[in-house]
């Protein structure tokens, strides 16, 4: 079960990462944010969920598709914003723009352009704990397209066999970039691929935070007791296009529609009103309190200044 304090900041982060994507979108298309953005709107319970149960200490890897992730794992808007479109303020002064967006002191290990590219980096910082004999876990966030990468089914079987504490957390938004999943993955539900690396593997709503965060549970026991990873697949679905300017043509209206009647922040509301957890006007006042620091977030970022060019060298070498 979550507790009141925890579901509420579930609500408000998935509120945060909607509206923040929201405004990416916004800012595109009024020319303010160069450069495609691959938007997270629809699957916010995942990472909301998921990152609710970690500490700063703990580690998540991200992909391209990352803003959620990184804002579920405490980034601040106005910061994460500016880096978006490039300037100093940044969370990267600008050199990592939105598919490459980290923050180390959240243990944010950072979104990876390259898909599958993250997940063995986060078996790296799971090792890395296991060898300090920290509690730490390691999480790496990939989609349906990514658990067909080599570097998903290497990472998982070293994890299995030096029994990492990582959790493999595949958000199947039930296409990769235009390619539906029956097109071009071996099985129907993604987590059965488990069995073949000696772990469990659960299948669970990605729309339902209380059902992510019952298998989350489980998986961080495992981990932290020593036993090794955990594979969870959260069927979901974006309900933009894979990025800005996706034409959507392999999929029908009809489709989107229907899976915007599945919104995870409407369901998480109604069962919170309905079960007498929070009120309606505290979730209004949630919502609107996103709104503002949203808006703010916006005038923060436009009004940062570009990164000086003088140090454009600055960060690409090691020195001593």
């Amino acid at each position: 079960m979550i507790d009141k304090e925890r579901m509420l900041w579930i609500y408000k982060k998935m509120h945060e990462i909607r509206k923040f994507e929201l405004k990416a979108v916004e800012l595109f298309e009024a020319d303010k944010l160069r450069g495609s953005v691959h938007l997270y709107v629809g699957e916010e319970a995942v990472a909301a969920t998921v990152c609710s149960s970690l500490r700063d200490i703990d580690y998540i890897t991200s992909t391209h598709r990352g803003h959620g992730h990184c804002i579920a794992k405490g980034a601040e808007l106005a910061p994460a914003l500016a880096e978006l479109m490039g300037k100093a303020t940044g969370y990267c002064e600008g050199r990592g723009g939105s598919m490459h967006i980290a923050d180390v002191t959240k243990g944010n290990l950072g979104a990876n352009a390259i898909v599958g590219g993250g997940i063995p980096i986060a078996v790296g910082g799971a090792l890395a704990a296991k060898l300090k004999g920290t509690d730490q876990v390691a999480v790496t966030f990939f989609g349906d397209g990514a658990s067909n990468e080599g570097t998903a089914h290497e990472a998982m079987n070293l994890a299995s066999v030096w029994k990492l504490p990582v959790i493999f957390v595949c958000e199947n938004n039930g296409y990769g970039i235009s390619v539906p999943q029956w097109q071009s993955t071996s099985v129907e539900d993604i987590s059965v691929r488990s069995v073949g690396y000696n772990m469990p593997g659960y299948t669970v709503d990605g729309n339902d935070v209380l059902a992510i965060n019952e298998v989350m549970n489980k998986a961080l026991e495992r981990a932290k007791s020593g036993q090794g990873p955990t594979l969870i697949e959260c069927k979901t679905y974006r309900w933009l296009g894979h990025w800005t300017g996706d034409p959507q043509s392999y999929r029908t209206r009809e489709e989107v529609e229907a899976w915007k009647e599945k919104c995870p922040i409407k369901r998480f509301e109604e069962y919170m009103v309905n079960n007498n957890i929070a009120t309606a006007e505290e979730l209004q006042k949630i919502e609107n309190d996103v709104i503002a620091d949203v808006e703010y977030a916006e005038k923060f970022a436009l009004e940062s200044p570009q990164p000086d060019t003088s140090k454009v060298m600055d960060y690409v070498f090691y020195e001593n």
